[in-house]
């Protein structure tokens, strides 16, 4: 009986710990975001999918975004974009909290800082 009763409670633990690693990551979401970038603020909205996909889409652009990668309540991914001609590479780092996403796109023109709420 001792045996049934430890067996049921390492059983019972480890369901709990399976649902509560589950779930989509804190960054997955869709994001009404502002990018600060050299022409002005950006307003764009960016779409973390828990399966690794995603995009960025404006008024004035949209990209496919790439390598998202999740760890704990952080995203990164890179997006490619054309402005005026240029294309220019956008390494995206940051951290979700509730339903904020702050964090940066490093670029050649130096850091942009990203500001996001979840819609």
């Amino acid at each position: 009986m001792k045996k049934l009763l430890s067996g049921l409670l390492v059983l019972s633990l480890s369901v709990l710990v399976g649902c509560a690693a589950g779930g989509p990551p804190p960054a997955a979401g869709v994001w009404d975001s502002v990018i600060v970038s050299p022409l002005g603020d950006l307003p764009v909205v960016l779409t973390l999918n828990a399966d690794g996909t995603g995009e960025m889409a404006s008024d004035v652009l949209n990209a496919p975004l790439s390598g998202i990668v999740y760890a704990d309540n952080t995203a990164a991914f890179t997006a490619e974009i054309s402005v005026q001609g240029q294309e220019i590479v956008l390494d995206f780092t940051g951290t979700a909290e509730g339903d904020t996403l702050n964090g940066e796109f490093g670029s050649d023109f130096g850091a942009m800082a990203v500001t996001a709420t979840r819609q």
